[in-house]
Parts: C-alpha cells; sequence; structure tokens
C-alpha cells in the first residue's frame, strides 16, 4: 500500500554501493606525502578528467611522477595519464582565468625547482589550450611576499567579483601562511590578502558562508579556519563557536548542509571523529550538526557531498583504512550507507568527491592512501564509482541549489549530474530566469557537452531575489529538465525579494487525501492567474506538471507511480511557500 506522508523531513535510510575503477591510475607510481586531486572535463570529450602536481615523488624522485599529471576519463571508470612539466607536490585548482573557454589550472607547490617559468614559484597559474596537454604559465608576480618553504592547498573563486577568477592558496606545513591575489587580467596578480607564519593542515576553499554574494576563506590553518570576504580582496576573521586547532583543522572540507544557501564544514577531531558544523546567520555563530557521526576513530580527512542526490548534502570521511559514507536529512541526522575498505594502513594523502565519473547520475571519488608497511610503504592512487544502474536520460541540479546570494557581474560554478545512456550523444542547454520558475527563460550556454560543470558570468542589471535556473539534456533518448530546487538571488537583494514586485505571494500546502495512491494540494490564497503546479524531486527535477486555473482552490497529484523518496510542490508563477511531502511505499 501507498503511503503519502505530508510535511515529514526524514528519508528511510538507504545503503550505497561502490565498485573501484582505477585501471589507467598507474602509472605514474606515487612515493608519499600529502597531494590534492581536482576534476574537471579538461580535453572536453564530455568525460570528467582527474588533474593533480603529485605527492612527494614529483618530479622525478625515486618515481616517474612530474609537473601537471591529468588522467583522462573514458566516462565508464577508465583512465589515461599525461604529464607536462618539471616541478610538483602540491594542491591544485581549476577554472577559467582567462576567460577563452578552456580550463586553467593553479596550483601551491614545495618543489618549484624546474628552471623555467613553468614551475619556478611556489604559487602558478597555467593557462590550458582545451587539450588538457599544454601549459603556459601566467603567474607574473605571485608568491614573492617571501614564502620560502612551500604552498600547498589552492582555489579559485571571484574575490571582487569583476568577472574574473582570482586565486589562494595555504601554507605547506608551517611558516608560509596564506596568500589571496585578485587577477589583473593580463598574466599579472596583486595580492590583496595575505599572512605569514603559522601551522597549517593544509585545507582551503574559496565559498560564501554568510550568504552576502562574496566569496569567503575556509582554510586548516592555525590562526583560524573561516574568514568573511568583503568583495573587494580583504577577509575578517568569522571563528565564533567553530574548534580551533594550533595546527588547523584536519582534513576539513566544505559543502551545504542545511540548504540554507551558505557553506559548512565537516573535519576529522582530535580523536579521529567527524565533525559537521553550520553556520547560523542570526546568531552569527557556527553551531554542531554532527548528531550520530562517530565521536572518536581513526579518520583523517573528510568530504561533503550529496552522495545519494537525494538533495541532502551527505559526509564522507577517510582514515584507518576505511572510506565511509553517512547520509544526511538536513537537520543533523545521519545514517551510515557505505563503507570501504582499503590496505592497511590506509592513512590520508588525499580525498576528493562530486564528479560523476560513469554518468549514472551519482557522485564518485578518488582518493589517495598510504599503503603498504616499511621500507616498501607508498601512496597509491584508487577511484570508486557508485553502482546505480543507467537507466533513462535524468539531470540534476548541483550548483546552485537555492537561497544563495550572487552579485551583478560575478564568475560562478553551475554544477550538475546526470544520467545518460550514450553520454557522447548528449548536450546540455542552461538557462536563467529573474523572475520565477516559470520564466522567461534567457539561454545562458547551449550544446554544452554534458560534463557537469560550467562557468557562469552572472549578469549585470538583474536584482532578483527570485532567480532560478533551467538545465536541459537532450540526445537520441529524447530530454529531460530539471530546475534549481529553492530560488536564489541576484544583485543587491535577498531570496524572496524581487524589484520588479510582480509576483503575489501564494501558499502551496499538502494535506492528506482520501484517495491512497496521491495528495491533495491546496492553495491560499487563490491564484489570481492561470499557473502551473509543478512537482519536483529533491534534486530538482521536474517529474510531475499540471495546468491550474485562474481562482482554484486546490489540486491534486497521483504519485503512486514514482519512487520512494522527498519531493516539492510549487505553483510556478508565484513567489509560494512550497510544499513538502516523503513517499514511502
Amino acid at each position: 500500500m501507498t503511503v503519502i506522508a505530508a510535511l515529514v523531513f526524514e528519508l528511510a535510510a538507504g545503503q550505497l554501493g561502490y565498485v573501484e575503477c582505477s585501471a589507467g591510475l598507474e602509472p605514474p607510481r606515487m612515493e608519499g606525502g600529502r597531494t590534492e586531486l581536482e576534476f574537471a572535463d579538461l580535453n572536453n570529450d564530455g568525460h570528467v578528467d582527474i588533474v593533480g602536481i603529485g605527492d612527494h615523488g614529483s618530479p622525478f624522485i625515486n618515481t616517474d611522477q612530474h609537473g601537471i599529471s591529468v588522467w583522462f576519463g573514458n566516462g565508464r571508470g577508465g583512465w589515461d595519464t599525461f604529464q607536462f612539466g618539471n616541478f610538483g607536490y602540491g594542491g591544485i585548482a581549476v577554472g577559467d582565468v582567462n576567460r577563452d573557454g578552456h580550463w586553467d589550472v593553479g596550483y601551491g607547490m614545495h618543489h618549484n625547482y624546474s628552471g623555467v617559468d613553468l614551475g619556478d614559484q611556489l604559487i602558478e597559474v597555467a593557462l590550458g589550450d582545451g587539450t588538457g596537454r599544454n601549459w603556459i604559465p601566467w603567474d607574473d608576480s605571485l608568491a614573492q611576499e617571501g614564502q620560502n618553504w612551500g604552498m600547498f592547498s589552492t582555489d579559485f573563486a571571484d574575490i571582487d567579483n569583476d568577472g574574473d577568477l582570482d586565486v589562494g592558496s595555504i601554507s605547506f606545513g608551517a611558516d608560509d601562511g596564506i596568500h589571496v591575489y585578485l587577477n589583473l587580467g593580463n598574466g599579472a596578480w596583486r595580492r590583496s590578502f595575505g599572512f605569514l607564519g603559522g601551522n597549517s593542515n593544509m585545507e582551503f576553499y574559496f565559498r560564501d558562508v554568510n550568504r552576502d554574494g562574496n566569496a569567503d576563506l575556509i582554510a586548516a590553518h592555525g590562526y583560524g579556519s573561516v574568514w568573511f570576504g568583503d568583495g573587494s580582496g580583504n577577509f575578517t576573521p568569522a571563528n565564533t563557536g567553530l574548534p580551533q586547532s594550533s595546527y588547523g583543522l584536519d582534513g576539513l572540507s566544505v559543502g551545504d548542509v542545511d540548504n540554507d544557501g551558505g557553506c559548512d564544514v565537516a573535519f576529522a577531531n582530535s580523536a579521529g571523529g567527524v565533525e559537521v558544523w553550520v553556520w547560523n546567520d542570526s546568531g552569527q555563530v557556527w553551531q554542531s550538526r554532527s548528531g550520530s557521526l562517530p565521536a572518536s576513530g581513526r579518520f583523517d580527512a573528510t568530504q561533503l557531498c550529496d552522495m545519494n542526490a537525494d538533495g541532502f548534502v551527505d559526509v564522507c570521511a577517510l582514515g584507518g583504512g576505511q572510506v565511509k559514507v553517512w547520509t544526511g536529512n538536513g537537520a543533523g541526522n545521519w545514517v551510515e550507507a557505505a563503507t570501504i575498505t582499503t590496505p592497511s594502513p590506509g592513512g590520508y594523502s588525499a580525498f576528493r568527491t562530486g564528479a560523476d565519473f560513469d554518468h549514472n547520475g551519482r557522485p564518485d571519488f578518488v582518493m589517495v592512501t598510504r599503503e603498504g608497511s616499511w621500507p616498501n610503504d607508498r601512496n597509491r592512487m584508487h577511484a570508486f564509482r557508485e553502482t546505480t544502474s543507467v537507466r533513462e536520460l535524468e539531470i540534476s541540479a548541483v550548483f546552485p541549489r537555492g537561497r544563495e546570494k550572487f552579485c551583478n557581474g560575478s564568475v560562478q560554478f553551475i554544477d550538475w549530474w546526470s544520467e545518460a545512456p550514450n553520454a557522447e550523444s548528449t548536450q546540455v542547454k542552461l538557462e536563467f530566469s529573474s523572475d520565477g520558475p516559470a520564466g522567461p527563460w534567457e539561454t545562458v550556454a547551449d550544446s554544452l557537452r554534458n560534463n557537469g560543470r560550467f562557468q557562469w558570468l552572472v549578469p549585470q542589471g538583474v536584482v532578483s531575489g527570485n532567480c532560478f535556473l533551467r538545465y536541459i539534456v537532450s540526445g537520441p533518448q529524447g530530454s529531460a529538465t530539471a530546475l534549481t530546487p529553492r530560488a536564489f538571488a541576484v544583485g543587491d537583494t535577498v531570496v524572496g525579494a524581487s524589484e520588479a514586485g510582480r509576483l503575489r505571494p501564494v501558499g502551496v500546502r499538502v494535506v492528506p487525501s482520501v484517495a491512497r495512491t496521491g495528495v491533495q494540494v491546496v492553495f491560499s490564497p487563490a491564484p489570481g492567474i492561470r499557473g502551473n503546479l509543478l512537482l519536483l524531486d529533491a534534486a530538482g527535477r521536474v517529474v510531475r506538471s499540471q495546468p491550474v486555473a485562474a481562482g482554484a482552490r486546490e489540486a491534486f497529484f497521483e504519485v503512486a507511480d514514482l519512487p520512494d523518496g522527498a519531493y516539492f510542490v510549487r505553483l510556478d508563477r508565484f513567489a509560494t511557500t512550497v510544499g513538502k511531502l516523503v513517499k514511502r511505499q
């Protein structure tokens, strides 16, 4: 019997399955120490690739590692390696810094002794040409403030909201601090924020924590973990309530745990347990959402990612020869859903989630762990893909998720996952609406490779808190559409506000129905003009749509044939209160 429960937030616990897909990751042979890996379709073939600059063995230290290493993905979990340059041992970021449509890289490193322009600075940026095989230095004036030991984890973001990506990096271990540089658009950079000194745990991210539209800085450093950005390149500490460590928080990671549009954090605590903390805007304080996560253990690193693609961020942890995944519900409740065992001792050298290697609509992960016994122990790289079978063409909105705020003219990333049989033959179109989920729609980009990421220049002149993106994937199998699950804001406004003032608030409420196969939807007040009632799954995909006449008081949705899970009901032409339901058999 199908049972519909209105306004229920928890999902039934579900298990996740993973299978290793590491063929082609070695050579190069790895050695030891930390490294950082990122995902991007560097050769624009529609498949996710992995990129890094190696561990302590790069360049050519007891290994064949060297320079920028790219593991080209084939869309089925196989890899082909290419390396370029004579430097390494550090962290990496991917973005288009010169806006030519090709992915570029930025990196911080310890082994900067190439003797040529590419590889002779502790922080560098290199331009790509769309092949993933040619890299040109674009790094004038980076790391000229007294850094003399090494830099590591690196990230890109539009710090000053001027339409190009800026770069930041954290010290390799102690002494060299944190540094942020603004992109001058000509291959030169100017430091806007930074300091020397202190200890580092070598994690670094740019994200917006407090939803003001400005990139904030999140880093594993002894001087603090979070700094709020002001939109001009300056940052101020924002650590109130958050645990601190003189060496920086271990295995720090970022994601929007509570779906409020702001970034939250996870890390491994001093007892080897796993903690999740969210930022409380009203109290201006960090609060624990760790719930039932283990308070102690052997974990070294975390990742925050919606691993089961249900609309809620989950937490992954690595250490002691294991990877564990706990699914979340947005309220701090965690259910263990997967355990992967790796050869001992299995310590953390790199860990990254978020990309879909095999186009099944769910994220996969890659890690580098220390394995074997002395004196033969060394790092090994492993990739794992989630095992849900590909059934039909679908697309899911990953970022924005809703309630974010973006500044006019800033650079942002649009992310998606797509379940896609014959992925090479599919394309993606992205559209933007500043007037609600019914549009009108303006094309952001068309005929994109179905590779999960697009770098977006947020439009000027838009001031609206009712913005949405529409994702359309199409191919020989037909087409599928998804919307951002909730509104986000663009310009000097807040989510839910619109300068145009044309939207009339209409409440949408899900109530019990006599018919056990569906749900009753009640409007309050009745809509004044004709619209469409949408039923969306937790990933923002439209699974039902039906017209609603002007003056209608209620509507009915059949849901008996839908999979179990969380769904949202929205009336598309109005600023609405979104109805929520969970379907269970």
